[in-house]
């Protein structure tokens, strides 16, 4: 079945993990960057879960997964060594309406996590719909090489020119046409030069 790619909101959602070794590590490091608001249910965590649950960016239960975690969940992810455990977890999960990611357990997902290029407020998902994750990461690696830092800080500069557009009284077909230059490779070899120029 087709997956339809999306990019979520995740400011303040509460989003549940269960489990809390170096793969959930990951999983909430992505969810915390996102802004969401996280509860981590595991017997034991790594030292940097533990050093977030002290520092009050997660809420960590160190005990094993009820039904009732689920409640009020956006998602969850299910990052435990238990292909049944994660079986019982997406089952409960779907009954509840929650959407929910088994870690390397394709069947018990409703999403996938994608390989993930950043270059600030530009992001560049990979999926293979579970297929290949050793593809999506190759991928991702080619993309860094070819997508560098300088995009995070060109984004910036497009975004605040399209405010100042969309400020100004003229046609959404005028708009249009500029806002395509402005995002066009030549304009982008404008804004490194004027960058390289800038540092000299």
């Amino acid at each position: 079945m087709p997956l339809f790619p999306a990019f979520l909101k995740m400011q303040g959602r509460r989003c549940l993990v269960v489990g809390a070794g170096p793969i959930a590590e990951e999983k909430i490091e992505s969810l915390l960057h996102a802004g969401a608001t996280i509860q981590v249910v595991a017997p034991a965590a790594t030292e940097l879960v533990q050093a977030w649950a002290r520092e009050k960016k997660i809420r960590w239960q160190p005990r094993k997964f009820r039904s009732a975690d689920l409640a009020g969940a956006f998602i969850v992810i299910a990052a435990t060594s238990s292909s049944a455990l994660h079986a019982k977890i997406c089952k409960e999960a779907r009954r509840r309406g929650v959407l929910c990611n088994s870690v390397d357990d394709p069947d018990n997902c409703d999403f996938y996590y994608g390989a993930v290029v950043r270059r600030g407020d530009l992001q560049i998902a990979i999926s293979t719909a579970g297929h290949s994750p050793a593809l999506a990461q190759r991928l991702r690696r080619k993309l860094e090489k070819d997508i560098g830092v300088e995009y995070e800080r060109w984004v910036t500069t497009l975004g605040a020119a399209r405010k100042r557009l969309f400020a100004k009284t003229i046609s959404p077909a005028r708009r249009k046409a500029l806002l395509h230059a402005l995002a066009s490779e030549i304009s982008f070899e404008k804004f490194l030069r004027s960058r390289h120029a800038s540092k000299k």
